[in-house]
């Protein structure tokens, strides 16, 4: 790896990366920091709402993940994510997956990678989804782990040497992004045990970091259309008023879980502050 910066996401799902990170992944790629994305499954059991290109017929679940797999990688060009890996685990049994193997594949990833930055969900799952619990539990606990020389589950250095990452941030939207989302997607909910599950604002004064990613926008348009097995899902974002549409990524918030180079409660602009 070069001197320069390196961010990395780790998410759940096809799309997690536009949805959720892509403002930031444009932002910081072209000031040229080095991006990443690591995804845990390839929504292989997810909606399939036909393809513009495709049979409108359900192609079946390893058909659907190798169609999702192919969006995954035109929206990461889209976006200009450097390098994308997958883990295999399957859709939606993510928080079913072995903890110890799980952590040691993400660790084996940012042993590789050594990124100064990690972004992941956080541990609510946004609107409670299993797999985004899952990998927000799973990142955490490797961003840990990386830093250990004593962590290498089958010993000879297999998993690479050590590596402390500087910074770890959660996604964090407050009322005004969920908002903006709700309104195209309607209601985001997951039932889960019985239970309904919601998407939960973050306080305002909880956010410690907002990005301005309002130059990215027609970037992260072009990665959503690169989902074209999910398009139709997105088609009410296209009708929403142009400001409401643009407060999704107007700017990007995230709390930041820890840091080994800042502190305090001063809100900050730069997922890399402390580190240039």
């Amino acid at each position: 790896m070069t001197d320069s910066l390196r961010l990395m996401v780790i998410a759940a799902h096809p799309d997690d990366e536009t949805l959720g990170f892509g403002g930031v992944l444009v932002r910081y790629g072209r000031e040229g920091v080095e991006t990443f994305l690591l995804t845990a499954t390839r929504g292989q059991r997810g909606r399939y709402l036909g393809h513009p290109f495709g049979t409108p017929e359900h192609p079946g679940a390893k058909g659907l993940g190798e169609v999702r797999e192919r969006e995954l990688h035109a929206a990461a060009g889209a976006l200009g994510i450097r390098d994308v890996s997958l883990l295999d685990y399957e859709d939606q049994h993510l928080d079913r997956a072995d903890p110890a193997e799980a952590i040691a594949a993400i660790v084996r990833h940012l042993r590789r990678v050594r990124p100064h930055v990690i972004l992941t969900f956080a541990p609510d799952g946004a609107y409670g989804h299993p797999d985004h619990i899952a990998i927000s539990q799973f990142t955490t606990a490797a961003a840990v782990a990386s830093a250990d020389p004593a962590f290498d589950s089958a010993g000879n250095n297999r998993l690479g040497p050590p590596h402390a990452v500087s910074k770890l941030y959660y996604l964090a939207w407050d009322d005004e992004t969920w908002a903006a989302y709700q309104a195209g997607f309607k209601k985001l909910a997951v039932t889960v045990d019985g239970v309904e599950r919601l998407a939960t604002a973050w306080p305002a004064w909880a956010l410690t970091t907002i990005v301005d990613t309002a130059d990215a926008r027609e970037a992260v348009w072009r990665a959503v259309a690169c989902h074209a097995s999910q398009t139709r899902a997105y088609d009410a974002l296209n009708t929403l008023a142009p400001v409401t549409r643009d407060a999704l990524w107007r700017t990007q918030s995230f709390y930041r879980a820890f840091s080994l180079v800042n502190g305090g409660r001063a809100r900050e602009s730069d997922l890399f502050e402390g580190l240039r």
